[in-house]
């Protein structure tokens, strides 16, 4: 504190700060008088008489010149702050009253290596300060920029001249003898801090003087890649140089580097580098000479073909085989760093058809076979990449991250490469496969991981674990054939698919059998690749299929009484989907096997344990999809009738009915109140929630899979047609409705005792056990809060479940595919869905009751899932009679829980009192924080798709992904002029409680702290509500309250610059369009801190009086922003710091303006513009 207040107030601090940093004080010594000296010039300079300041200018200057210990003696804190001071004042007082400040650094730098290294750091921060950061005032900024730019080409060859004087003198150091290695180590030093400099500038100097001389500078610098103490610098220029971006002609130099002796030195070095193993230094040395050739490589792909008259360089061939070593390098992170390059040689509309580029697609492609294989885990050392990955990596899931996205830029890579050439790919494909088919099973060191071993013992044979060899060569080959096979049927025309091997392979895939699941799986996913080629040969169909229905039932052990494990789970998981997907793409080669397809799934769903609900779902959803082709609805309407018979009879027993109406007996019946002894392996109700889940999944499946025919002639022919709207678009019948709409009362009974289970006297009712069954699940909690699901999850050991897990997963499940019912019967049934007798009462006395005590974690997918589809598919025909009067009380109810929420929030933050009484309070407090987050987004969402339309604003209709809370938002916010209010909008604005709790929930808004919503909502949702209600009078007190709000938003969210620039402009449009009304919004102006009256006066007078021209828009905006600029807030970092003012200085470059009295048609030499058209 003592120290603070002495540079604060102590009125000597210029000669004490100047005493305490002589050469013979300690370290810590001279660099707190340094400190004292910076905070002078920094904060007293404006107060200060111009001879203290030439006083203490030249002081420092003296400190530089003879005050420093050696280059290699001196504490490197105490060389950042002397130069620290130096660019201080350079920034208050160059060039104007500084003129001859290059002068003196060139002067100081000829003294010795000493000064010269502080000569590059000044010159360095310099630059940083006024371009990178832009630290400073606007006028000062560019006074400084637009003299550095004048004075570049000294500038420039005063650095390439440092570098190289200080690199021969190096080089001829190193040569003579040891003795001279302190003299070499100091020229060593400055070569360093010069190239360091050179980055700093290269950046952004006119692309002229990099390539000055010949390309003098790019000559150096690849030399330098070749001495090992100076090459990191050398790379690092060299990558900003060749990074440029610019006019192409000013970039055409640049491609000096594809000339022998710059590719000779950039290989060779690169060669060096990897033959010395594996340092941290070479490392990242290789790392630097991989992003110069990918650099290297977008130049060349953006001036070749352009206007720039470049043609291919000779060397383009060396240049790809150095390439391509980067792509077979140990590394998984060089490996990936050329995926991009790759890419975009690939696409090139003039490198793509380059014979040395297309001979580079095999090697390309066998280098990828290898590096898809996922190995080099950090923890491993089953792979050279290993030792790798502990640099990059910190942990294994960091690199399972990263090669996941990897991988899937690889496939992208792959796809453009079999573009070119799809026959190599699809053979290379066939290859892999047919080694694989082969290979012995080779499951690794058995003691992996224990649940291996566990697996092993209870089943006498090895099965692979997700790292076993076996199994990462299956996954790598089958991502390769799916991406290779899929490109090349959509890149060759028909005729010249290679059917017959590929109807070779598929036998091959197809006859082959492993009771390994990981392998299965693989196995499963290249029938899918393969299929395709079925389209050719129906014939096969039959087998395919029986391929698939023998994996939907597959076991590791037949009878085993253990659980599945995941790795089974998946497969058969994995197998239905098979199924779904080929009945959805391929549903006319399907169609002539239905009556096989639909006996194998009788015969699988007559047993009722052999298949999980699930499961048993998916087969009838592929059954439904292959029944669209019938195109017949009678035809269909008695199928879905029969599928559907065995739910039916299920759903609307009097049993059932009586536990679906009543909470205690829904309760009792899925055993939700026992007491278990054994959680583990005792379920009695097990089967009972089994037969629930089965009822709605099947619901579900029939509701989102049954469709008419999409050409209307078809859908007329086959009897869906039912006639036409008053606006000519067609009215169609689906031939599930009979059938669900028949069970609707029963799933709307569920829904309501589901909401009812919430109530604190139901929730007493659930025993011991099942207290937490409700409770939301650990994978929704991680989602939420954005923690990575763990890595490798146990695929080898059985899913031994408690029963309180299993109950957790079935209502969860269970609440989710009720409300996905509901929200696809109104795309599905259209207007006999809508039209159902009391549909909106049903619907609030069910889906919407109770809702106080439904967690946020459950309101949110019923506003996503259920509610807003409802609303996007509903005709306006039912507005009136089924849209507002069910969005009516729920967004009513929405405004008062996220108030409640929010306030709460709000207070725990002032107070942060401890509560001990929760075992983890702190994550438990960020988990609903962030729940309330994201159920914010979720209403605020849900407001902006009923009220406003999309002209301009496109609505995401997949929720934003849990717990990615990235709020890098887009600075571009002035709303789209046709974001106008919907039909929707209109009808509940009309309704004056609606209207109101629109208004206030998207003002209100504004001043929760969830910066993505606040954003959102100002830029889509606020004008066009108030929009709406301008014509009306509105109170004097609504008004201010409007205004207030989003001052107040600006107040929380003004450090966000996207936050702030689209409150600006929603405060801007209020103020304008309602002050001349209203003289209350002067009064709230005048309460913003430290406003300027006299310029809110001028911009007042300049709205209120019409007879004035109206100054620019952007103009008025930034009078406007300054007048509130007290209210924006401020970054924490910033809210407390000292403020610097740097003060201008008389301009250097004043615009003379045109005299206007001289007549452009008549002046002194009586030559007007008429001479311009004189013959």
């Amino acid at each position: 504190q003592f120290c603070e207040e002495f540079k604060e107030k102590c009125p000597i601090c210029v000669p004490c700060g100047l005493k305490l940093a002589e050469k013979t004080q300690t370290a810590i010594v001279r660099h707190f008088g340094l400190q004292i000296l910076e905070h002078v010039v920094k904060f007293r300079w404006n107060n200060m008489p111009r001879l203290e300041k030439v006083y203490l200018k030249n002081n420092v200057m003296g400190l530089i010149s003879s005050g420093t210990q050696s280059i290699l003696e001196e504490e490197s804190h105490i060389k950042d702050v002397l130069s620290r001071i130096v660019v201080e004042m350079i920034k208050r007082e160059w060039p104007q009253h500084w003129p001859d400040m290059l002068k003196e650094l060139d002067t100081l730098s000829k003294q010795g290596e000493t000064q010269t290294e502080l000569v590059m750091f000044i010159l360095l921060r310099l630059a940083e300060d006024v371009v990178t950061f832009q630290t400073l005032p606007t006028q000062r900024r560019r006074d400084i920029q637009q003299t550095l730019t004048q004075n570049m080409e000294k500038i420039f060859s005063f650095l390439l001249t440092t570098l190289q004087q200080n690199v021969n003198k190096y080089r001829r150091m190193v040569r003579v003898s040891f003795s001279c290695a302190q003299s070499a180590q100091a020229n060593c030093r400055v070569g360093i801090a010069a190239l360091n400099t050179l980055a700093g500038y290269i950046d952004w100097v006119a692309l002229s003087h990099i390539t000055a001389d010949n390309c003098k500078l790019l000559e150096m610098l690849c030399l330098l890649l070749n001495e090992p103490e100076l090459q990191i610098g050398a790379a690092e220029c060299l990558l900003i140089a060749v990074s440029r971006k610019g006019k192409l002609e000013d970039r055409k130099p640049l491609m000096v580097l594809f000339g022998d002796v710059a590719m000779h030195y950039i290989l060779s070095a690169a060669q060096t580098a990897d033959g010395e193993g594996l340092v941290e230094k070479h490392y990242v040395f290789l790392k630097r000479l991989c992003q110069v050739l990918c650099a290297l490589g977008s130049q060349l792909c953006a001036l070749l073909g352009s206007d720039a008259d470049v043609e291919t360089p000779a060397n383009f061939g060396k240049y790809l085989d150095s390439f391509l070593a980067f792509t077979t390098h140990p590394s998984q992170f060089l490996r990936s760093s050329t995926q991009i390059t790759w890419g975009a040689l690939f696409r090139h509309e003039v490198l793509s058809r380059d014979p040395l580029l297309l001979a580079m697609i095999p090697k390309y492609l066998r280098a990828s076979m290898t590096n898809l294989v996922k190995v080099g885990f950090p923890s491993k050392t089953d792979s050279p990449s290993c030792e790798y990955s502990r640099f990059d990596f910190d942990s294994d899931e960091d690199f399972n991250a990263f090669f996941n996205s990897f991988r899937a830029q690889q496939g992208e890579v792959m796809r453009m490469a079999c573009r070119l050439d799809p026959r190599t790919g699809f053979q290379m494909a066939g290859e892999w496969l047919k080694y694989q088919l082969t290979a012995p099973v080779d499951t690794g060191p058995m003691n992996c991981d224990f649940s291996v071993l566990f697996l092993s013992a209870k089943t006498g044979e090895g099965l692979c674990s997700i790292f076993s060899p076996s199994f990462v060569q299956w996954d790598a080959m089958t991502f390769f054939s799916e991406s290779v096979i899929s490109q090349m049927f959509r890149t060759l025309d028909k005729d010249e698919i290679p059917v017959n091997d590929g109807i070779d392979l598929l036998q091959l895939v197809l006859n082959f059998e492993t009771k390994d699941p990981l392998i299965l799986s693989c196995v499963l996913t290249n029938v899918s690749a393969l299929f395709p080629f079925v389209t050719y040969r129906p014939e096969y169909l039959p087998q395919v299929l029986s391929k698939l229905f023998a994996s939907v039932t597959f076991e590791v052990i037949e009878e085993s009484k253990a659980p599945r494990t995941r790795a089974v789970k998946n497969v058969r998981r994995h197998a239905c989907s098979s199924i779904i997907k080929m009945c959805r793409d391929y549903p006319q080669l399907v169609l002539p096997n239905f009556e096989m397809l639909y006996n194998h799934v009788k015969q699988l769903l007559s047993n009722e344990l052999l298949l999980t609900q699930m499961e048993k779902c998916a087969l009838m959803e592929a059954l439904v999809l292959i029944s669209n082709q019938f195109k017949d609805y009678e035809r269909q309407k008695a199928f879905l009738e029969e599928l559907m018979a065995p739910v039916a009879g299920l759903w609307l027993s009097p049993e059932m009915q009586r536990v679906l109406l009543d909470p205690e007996a829904f309760i009792s019946y899925v055993g939700a109140d026992n007491k278990i002894a054994d959680p583990v392996l005792e379920d009695p109700s097990g089967l009972n929630r089994s037969r629930i889940s089965f009822c709605v999944y099947t619901i579900l499946g029939v509701v989102k899979r049954a469709r008419w025919p999409a050409a209307t002639e078809e859908a007329k022919a086959g009897g869906f047609l039912v006639g036409y709207m008053p606006s000519g678009s067609p009215i169609y019948r689906n031939p599930c409705t009979e059938q669900v709409l028949k069970l609707l009362d029963n799933l709307l009974a569920l829904i309501r005792t589901h909401n009812n289970l919430y109530m604190p006297e139901m929730v007493a009712r659930m025993g011991e056990t099942f207290a937490k069954a409700l409770d939301m699940l650990e994978v929704e909690k991680n989602a939420i809060l954005g923690l990575p699901q763990p890595l490798l999850e146990l695929y080898d050991s059985p899913v031994y479940k408690t029963v309180l897990e299993r109950m957790q997963g079935f209502f969860c499940t269970l609440y989710d595919n009720c409300f996905h019912i509901l929200g696809n019967a109104g795309p599905s049934m259209q207007q006999d869905f809508y039209t159902v007798d009391g549909l909106a009462t049903q619907l609030l006395s069910s889906a919407f009751i109770n809702l106080n005590n439904i967690p946020d974690y459950r309101l949110r997918p019923m506003l996503r899932v259920f509610v807003k589809p409802l609303v996007l598919s509903c005709p306006s025909e039912y507005y009136e009679t089924l849209v507002c009067p069910m969005l009516g009380p729920l967004f009513t109810y929405l405004h008062v829980r996220l108030s409640q929420k929010w306030q709460v929030i709000n207070q725990r933050s002032m107070l942060c009192e401890d509560d001990a009484a929760d075992d983890n309070p702190e994550s438990q407090e960020m988990l609903e924080e962030q729940l309330v987050r994201l159920l914010t987004r979720e209403v605020m969402d849900l407001i902006t798709v009923c009220c406003v339309s999309k002209k301009g604003v496109e609505h995401n209709t997949t929720a934003a992904v849990d717990g990615d809370d990235d709020e890098a938002m887009a600075t571009e916010v002035t709303p789209p002029a046709s974001a106008e209010l919907t039909e929707l909008g209109k009808c509940l604005m009309k309704q004056e409680d609606v209207c109101t709790a629109l208004l206030i929930t998207a003002y209100t808004s504004l001043s929760w702290k969830d910066t993505l919503s606040c954003q959102r909502t100002t830029t889509q949702l606020c004008w066009p509500l108030l929009k709406q209600v301008l014509p009306g009078n509105l109170l004097p007190d609504a008004v201010s309250w409007f205004f207030t709000s989003v001052l107040k938003g600006l107040q929380i969210h003004g450090q966000h610059d996207g936050c702030m620039a689209a409150l600006v402009h929603l405060a801007f449009q209020i103020y304008e369009a309602l002050r001349p009304r209203y003289a209350e919004l002067k009064a709230v102006m005048e309460q913003v801190p430290d406003i300027q009256r006299d310029s809110l006066e001028q911009f007042d007078s300049k709205l209120l009086n019409p007879t004035l021209q109206k100054v620019a828009d952007k103009r008025r905006k930034d009078h406007f922003k300054r007048l509130i600029t007290g209210c924006i807030g401020k970054p924490l970092g910033e809210q407390f710091r000292k403020e610097v003012h740097i003060r201008n200085l008389p301009s250097l470059f004043k615009m003379v303006k045109p005299s206007l009295e001289t007549d452009v048609l008549e002046n002194e030499d009586g030559e007007g513009l008429n001479a311009l058209f004189e013959p």
